[in-house]
């Protein structure tokens, strides 16, 4: 789950869906969830300034106080969120001299509102670490044991999990699976290869996810740079050193 912060309200970031190139929404600052497709382009003005926070989503759900199921897929205001914090953090944020001066009170702002609440579940964060640890390495783990591990029912944490993470365990494992083979991809591994090391069936299998979540197939995907760097969790921070790119919101883990 991503946080943009905007530190300059005279360029904002301009997001429009992938399949509208005539829409364009502007925000100086926003709120992206889950995804299970690239659904937005971000396109940031001329001498846009950010910073982007990538946070664990149930630690985006104890903050906000939503349902991150209600963000999936989407990019929302803070505005539009229970409570003003974000914007008086940004104002905030921009009244700070320097970025070390920035990036310590985002940690000290950040740490205090994480700390502050326990709204989370720990079954839930134990379901997906355990999720993303065997799916990223290749693995599959079957909901029906994820819910005995965690002393629930399946039909219990599929509710929990969408709550507070924002997407189905199945979904969630289609992420990371993702997120894996676009960091092979990304480090030049042909697809493949990479669809074996994965955990896909078999290379179509690859390709029909690529199409999916990331609008292109792997072979593109391994070779135009910009693509494979939106894989990074720190993606956004290249708003600032080249204002004038596109950012394509892939899936992120």
């Amino acid at each position: 789950m991503t946080l943009l912060i905007g530190l300059d309200r005279r360029h904002p970031l301009w997001c429009r869906r992938l399949d509208d190139a005539t829409t364009r929404t502007p925000y100086s600052s926003f709120v992206s969830g889950l995804r299970t497709r690239s659904s937005w382009v971000v396109e940031p003005a001329g001498g846009a300034h950010c910073v982007a926070v990538v946070m664990a989503p149930w630690a985006a759900f104890a903050i906000f106080g939503t349902a991150m199921n209600e963000l999936t897929g989407e990019i929302v205001a803070p505005a539009d969120l229970p409570g003003d914090r974000v914007g008086r953090l940004a104002d905030a944020l921009m009244a700070r001299p320097g970025w070390e001066q920035r990036f310590r009170l985002l940690d000290e702002v950040l740490g205090r509102w994480v700390g502050g609440t326990g709204a989370w579940s720990p079954q839930v964060v134990r379901a997906h670490d355990a999720l993303t640890r065997t799916v990223g390495m290749g693995g599959a783990l079957p909901v029906q044991r994820l819910a005995e591990e965690a002393g629930w029912k399946s039909r219990q944490l599929e509710y929990r999990f969408k709550e507070q993470i924002g997407v189905s365990p199945k979904a969630m494992a289609r992420i990371v699976r993702f997120r894996r083979a676009a960091l092979m991809l990304a480090d030049g591994l042909r697809p493949v290869t990479t669809s074996a090391n994965c955990g896909f069936s078999d290379q179509a299998h690859l390709t029909r996810e690529f199409k999916a979540m990331a609008g292109c197939t792997p072979e593109r995907f391994r070779r135009e740079a910009h693509l494979a760097a939106a894989v990074s969790p720190v993606y956004a921070t290249s708003y600032a050193a080249a204002p004038r790119t596109k950012t394509l919101m892939l899936p992120v883990a």
